[in-house]
């Protein structure tokens, strides 16, 4: 039996800061306890791709392996660009969190707080490290794709979180070693792990040889690795 509910693409981003004081921390906030889907989960920020999401220009190309990467594996009636997806990234982690990753130059329409800046968004940082589909039978289910970015590559105070929205609360660093404490989503408990990998990298981030893929279109349940 088909399930009816469709499934949306979708991006998140985590946000790694090697350097934190209480060591290498990823930036996370809370869902709201009245959300329809994960409700009072920790999360990081990330949401569906919008149809606009299409025609962002970006100061600087998608790094061309995560491109390929991201391109791989589609859905059958549901194409969506690599470039699609890294908009609906660093959108995400700019309504949700405020903070952006870009160079100075013309902003997409409806990006204020890229237009604020003066900044264009630049997606070449980040790297493509996860990938799972929700199961059926789910409230929501989404295609959603793990993206990792360097927090040395944010514009401005990466604590400052005043113009984020109230999609997430209680948004703050969270070290690695007491992330798994928190009320967590289970899919987040197996990227945290691959992040762990990853954190002790010394010099610039590189992305992993493959990306774990976490495939629940069916209700047969289905884990590759995209190479």
């Amino acid at each position: 039996m088909t399930d009816p509910m469709p499934i949306r693409d979708a991006a998140t981003v985590i946000v790694l800061d090697r350097n934190a004081s209480g060591g290498p921390s990823v930036l996370m906030g809370q869902r709201g306890a009245q959300a329809a889907f994960m409700p009072s989960k920790y999360v990081f920020p990330g949401g569906a791709v919008d149809p606009e999401d299409a025609g962002v220009r970006f100061a600087m190309p998608l790094d061309a392996r995560a491109r390929r990467l991201l391109a791989a594996e589609p859905r059958d009636g549901a194409p969506i660009t690599p470039e699609a997806l890294a908009a609906a990234a660093l959108r995400e982690l700019a309504e949700e969190t405020g903070l952006m990753t870009g160079t100075p130059g013309p902003a997409p329409q409806g990006w204020d707080h890229y237009a604020r800046a003066g900044l264009a968004p630049d997606p070449a940082a980040l790297i493509y490290l996860f990938r799972a589909i929700t199961p059926p039978g789910r409230t929501r289910r989404f295609d959603a794709r793990f993206l990792l970015l360097d927090a040395d590559r944010l514009h401005g105070d990466r604590n400052d979180f005043s113009a984020a929205c109230d999609e997430l609360s209680h948004l703050h660093w969270v070290p690695l070693t007491q992330a798994r404490a928190l009320d967590l989503p289970f899919i987040t408990e197996v990227v945290l792990a691959e992040i762990a990998a990853l954190a002790v990298q010394d010099g610039s981030l590189t992305m992993p040889e493959t990306v774990p893929f976490f495939d629940n279109r069916t209700p047969q349940p289905r884990f590759a690795r995209i190479a």
